[in-house]
């Protein structure tokens, strides 16, 4: 996928800015030694949705770091790929939330994608087997920037954030436009629980409410 046209001008405008050429400088360098995750080509799959029919975002921190694992979007493995302990916690919920079965061995989430979903880390690279190895670099910069945008102008937009990290993200939103979830992080090792959380229905019932299609979020082997 590519970062859709709308998008494609918001990262021009972000290419020249000292942060982003230094943020280019350290993932050259880095890529000339080491196995970067996921591929170059991956990197903005995120932004292949237009900011206009983006409806629910999903914000993870920074991406999968195993083999073949990473393909721009947070929480989402390639097709083939073991589905990853929080991906399966979030099954669960959703599961339990619409009473449907998910997925046991499929962890692509495209198929939300393709229905308005943004799946944006705040970190769009990492280091093979080091997680959070490209923190502190710049990507943050630009993905605070992504949030600021859909916030300012647009209205009625779901944002997901789970976890204490993602959590801070919520003073970058404008509650009065928008619908901010919040809840521990689905993964095993975090503290406090995911389950229960209703995000799904909450995010499908705040769609409606504002006249947009709800999310089919039931993913199939």
């Amino acid at each position: 996928m590519k970062a859709h046209p709308e998008w494609e001008k918001f990262i021009r405008q972000e290419l020249e800015k000292p942060y982003y050429i230094q943020l280019k400088n350290f993932l050259k360098n880095e890529m000339k030694t080491k196995t970067v995750y996921p591929l170059p080509e991956n990197w903005f799959n995120a932004l292949s949705v237009s900011p206009e029919k983006i409806k629910v975002i999903i914000m993870g921190q920074d991406p999968y770091h195993g083999d073949n694992q990473a393909h721009g979007f947070s929480f989402s493995v390639q097709k083939g790929i073991a589905v990853p302990p929080s991906l399966i916690n979030i099954y669960k919920e959703i599961a339990r939330e619409f009473n449907i079965e998910m997925s046991k061995k499929n962890g692509d989430l495209t198929p939300w994608v393709e229905q308005g979903v943004m799946l944006l880390n705040s970190i769009l690279t990492v280091e093979r087997n080091v997680a959070a190895s490209h923190r502190g670099q710049g990507w943050e910069i630009f993905t605070d920037k992504i949030i600021q945008t859909l916030s300012d102008n647009f209205e009625h937009k779901v944002f997901m954030l789970w976890g204490k990290y993602a959590i801070g993200k919520q003073d970058l939103i404008d509650k009065n436009r928008h619908l901010v979830l919040t809840a521990a992080h689905p993964s095993p090792l975090a503290r406090g629980a995911f389950d229960g959380n209703n995000h799904f229905i909450k995010a499908n019932e705040y769609l409606q409410k504002n006249n947009m299609e709800p999310i089919n979020w039931q993913i199939k082997d």
